[in-house]
């Protein structure tokens, strides 16, 4: 199941086109933000027991946010977070961040308290 559920994915993926209901400018200005935070971090983000640089991190969670535009699925930073960043789509496990020596916070976690600090300034 867990296979379909990534084909599926992957094909909708491919097929994202025009009717795609992009986030609102602020929410996706957020959403950048995030995104550069994750990349520019030198933190790792582990997904499914791999681990992967924030450029990449930030690569999948964008086709991540494409998919969930296709369908119609966010409309803010958070439910962004929670449908597309917080977990794998194909194994339901949490993703992961690491940064450095400290330990690992689940990417929810992480993200949260980004979002917090961008709304800040």
């Amino acid at each position: 199941m867990r296979k379909n559920l990534a084909a599926a994915l992957a094909l909708s993926l491919a097929f994202a086109g025009a009717q795609a209901t992009p986030l609102p400018a602020p929410a996706r200005a957020e959403v950048d933000a995030l995104l550069a935070r994750l990349q520019s971090s030198g933190c790792q983000f582990n997904r499914n027991g791999s681990w992967y640089s924030g450029a990449e991190a930030r690569t999948h969670l964008l086709r991540k946010l494409e998919y969930l535009e296709k369908k119609d699925m966010v409309k803010n930073a958070e439910q962004f977070i929670d449908l597309g960043a917080a977990t794998s789509s194909s194994s339901g496990k949490p993703y992961m961040v690491k940064c450095g020596a400290a330990a690992a916070l689940e990417s929810k976690a992480w993200l949260t308290t980004e979002l917090k600090a961008i709304r800040a300034r």
